[in-house]
C-alpha cells in the first residue's frame, strides 16, 4: 500500500502518468536539485483478481446469466427485508444489468447465456486500486416466477493469491411475484411467458425459496412437472483470488 503524496508540497514536480504512484527515495540534501534531486519510482496500480467456477446442481432449472460483483459495503439481499428492484427484475426475468449498475460496485462481471442443469461456468473480475473486502453472485432459476439464487456479501479479506473458497447455495423467492406456476409467467423454456412485472403481488419481502409444486403434485395449471422440482443447495461456486 502507498501513501497519498500531498499534492501542494510537490507541486513544481513533473507530471507523471495518472496511472501510477510516485515514490520519492534517496533524498539527503536540503534542495531538490542536482545530485541530491529524489529518485522518482513508477508503480503499477495494485490489481486484484478472482477466478468464479459456478456449477448448476439442479435437474431441469436453467441459471440467468450470473451478475458478480466487488463491493465492500451494502448487501444485495436481506432475508425478511424488501427486495429492491434491481433484486426484483433478475429474479423474474433474469435480467442483471440493474444489480451490475448498483451504486456499491466496485467491479462487475457476467456470463452472457444460460447456465444449464449439470454444466459449468468461469468468469473472472477484477478491482484496480481498489482492494474489495466482498463478493456477491446472483442469478435467477428461470422455470420459476421469482426465484433466485447466489452469495451475499462473501468476506475476501483472508484470501490470499493462489487461495480458493467453495460455497453451496441456497435459493430465496424475492417476495414479489405469487408462485403461480402459470405457464404466462414463467419466462423460462418451462412457460416461454413475461419476465419482470413492476406489479407486487405476493408478500414483498425476501425468504427462502419453498420450492415448486408442479402439475405433478395437483397443481393442475403449472406449467412445470416434477423434473423442475429443486433441492438445496443449487449451485456449487468456488472463488479463487488469482492476482
Amino acid at each position: 500500500m502507498f501513501s497519498k503524496i500531498n499534492s501542494a508540497k510537490f507541486a513544481n514536480f513533473p507530471l507523471v502518468a495518472a496511472s501510477s504512484l510516485l515514490l520519492l527515495t534517496g533524498c539527503d540534501g536540503d534542495s531538490y536539485g542536482g545530485s541530491d534531486s529524489p529518485t522518482v519510482t513508477l508503480v503499477d496500480p495494485v490489481t486484484v483478481t478472482y477466478e468464479v467456477s459456478v456449477v448448476n446442481l439442479t435437474h431441469a432449472q436453467p441459471m440467468s446469466p450470473i451478475a458478480v460483483v466487488l463491493h465492500n459495503d451494502g448487501q444485495l439481499w436481506q432475508i425478511g427485508e424488501m427486495a429492491s428492484t434491481e433484486l426484483e427484475v433478475l429474479a423474474e426475468s433474469g435480467d442483471n444489468s440493474g444489480v451490475l449498475a448498483l451504486e456499491m460496485v466496485l467491479a462487475s462481471s457476467s456470463t452472457e447465456g444460460i447456465l444449464m442443469p449439470g454444466m459449468t461456468e468461469t468468469l473472472t473480475v477484477s478491482s484496480v486500486e481498489i482492494v474489495p473486502s466482498q463478493l456477491s453472485l446472483a442469478t435467477m432459476l428461470v422455470n420459476t416466477n421469482d426465484a433466485f439464487t447466489g452469495i451475499n456479501s462473501m468476506s475476501l479479506t483472508n484470501l490470499a493469491v493462489g487461495e480458493s473458497i467453495s460455497i453451496q447455495t441456497s435459493s430465496y423467492d424475492s417476495g414479489t411475484e405469487k408462485n403461480s406456476e402459470l405457464k404466462n409467467t414463467i419466462p423460462g423454456p418451462a412457460g416461454g411467458g413475461e419476465g419482470f412485472n413492476s406489479e407486487r403481488d405476493d408478500v414483498d419481502f425476501v425468504a427462502m425459496h419453498p420450492g415448486v409444486v408442479s402439475m405433478d403434485d395437483g397443481l393442475m395449471l403449472s406449467a412445470l412437472d416434477s423434473s423442475h422440482r429443486f433441492d438445496n443447495p443449487t449451485l456449487r461456486v468456488t472463488v479463487t483470488r488469482t492476482e
